[in-house]
């Protein structure tokens, strides 16, 4: 009985065949990676603003940006997590203002610029600030997905979410919810916030923005894929901190 046997030409053949598949894979994680890396960067002038407010301090911690107050804390710290490829310090000027009132903000740096990838627990972030009483989770878009993950916890008292939705059933939690939406929203639109309504608990306060878009939750310019809001960002920026602040005294 014989034993057949790969020509050569063959196995030439399949090496080449297996080099080709080996390229174009790396060459598609290349791609990918450089993609991910390219981030919609925060508006320089909002940023100044912060920067230049000396109620509110603001460090670098590496795996996160750490909004703090300078006067007297409430003993209310808010993990937010950035929407896909958002810079973080995108979000310092959403949060100026409820900073400056006591509530530390701690702004997550995903994995690769998206939340998706993060599988870091919330004790990473919540570490960076140990004598906060009471914590809650928040996000935009993308990062307010993950948020709904984070928020999960038994340590959790809050959910803060902008411009997104859950995934996840928390219809049954004793979360303190707070939604707020923008009409303009051409992403997380209001038809999908509506849709998504019944994974939240009965309680949660929703709030919707007349005339804000996607990009007003945070100061990194226009987003593609979004309606034109009909206010400015300043209209919008406001809107939005009243209603967080609101619900931040809730949680003190």
């Amino acid at each position: 009985m014989s034993t057949a046997r790969t020509s050569p030409a063959r196995r030439h053949r399949a090496l080449r065949i297996g080099g080709w598949v080996v390229a174009v894979l790396l060459v598609l994680v290349l791609v990918f990676l450089v993609w991910a890396h390219i981030v919609m960067q925060g508006t320089r002038s909002a940023a100044l603003t912060v920067w230049r407010d000396d109620r509110v301090s603001v460090r670098d911690a590496g795996d996160s940006v750490v909004m703090t107050p300078t006067g007297t804390p409430d003993g209310v710290g808010l993990v937010f997590v950035p929407g896909a490829k958002v810079d973080p310090y995108a979000y310092m000027a959403t949060f100026r203002q409820v900073v400056a009132d006591g509530t530390t903000v701690i702004i997550t740096k995903p994995t690769l610029n998206l939340a998706f990838f993060d599988t870091r627990a919330l004790s990473v972030f919540q570490a960076h600030a140990p004598d906060v009483r009471t914590w809650a989770v928040g996000g935009h878009s993308l990062g307010g997905v993950r948020a709904c993950q984070l928020a999960d916890g038994p340590d959790v008292a809050g959910l803060l979410l902008l411009g997104s939705y859950c995934a996840n059933d928390l219809s049954d939690s004793d979360l303190d919810v707070l939604s707020v939406s923008g009409s303009r929203d051409g992403l997380s639109t209001p038809d999908k916030v509506a849709a998504a309504r019944d994974e939240l608990p009965s309680d949660a306060t929703m709030t919707q923005v007349t005339g804000a878009n996607h990009a007003d939750f945070g100061a990194y310019g226009a987003q593609p894929g979004d309606r034109t809001a009909t206010i400015s960002p300043d209209e919008a920026r406001r809107a939005i901190t009243a209603a967080i602040e609101s619900w931040v005294r809730d949680l003190r």
